[in-house]
């Protein structure tokens, strides 16, 4: 589970094939929106940070809109948040 978008928001995984399916957690160049019931953007950029962004550089991630991206592509929006949320 990653919790953040609504309380249950989930991703898929595929070690082997290194694909994630972000459904509304990750977005390219952006995170899913948190203002929702259940939704908190505290526990969306915990999630990413702490789970997603664990994930190889070379994953490739499927959002559940929008067109595709990789980890090491994401990687640097979090890095330039960090500081903000830590």
């Amino acid at each position: 589970m990653h919790h953040g978008h609504t309380a249950g928001g989930s991703c898929l995984y595929c070690k082997e094939e290194k694909l994630l399916f972000s459904g509304d957690t990750m977005f390219r160049g952006t995170w899913g929106r948190a203002d929702l019931p259940t939704g908190s953007f505290e526990a969306i950029i915990a999630s990413i940070t702490k789970k997603l962004l664990k994930l190889p550089d070379e994953t490739i991630v499927y959002p559940g809109h929008g067109k595709s991206t990789m980890i090491r592509e994401e990687r640097p929006i979090y890095e330039e948040l960090k500081p903000r949320i830590d």
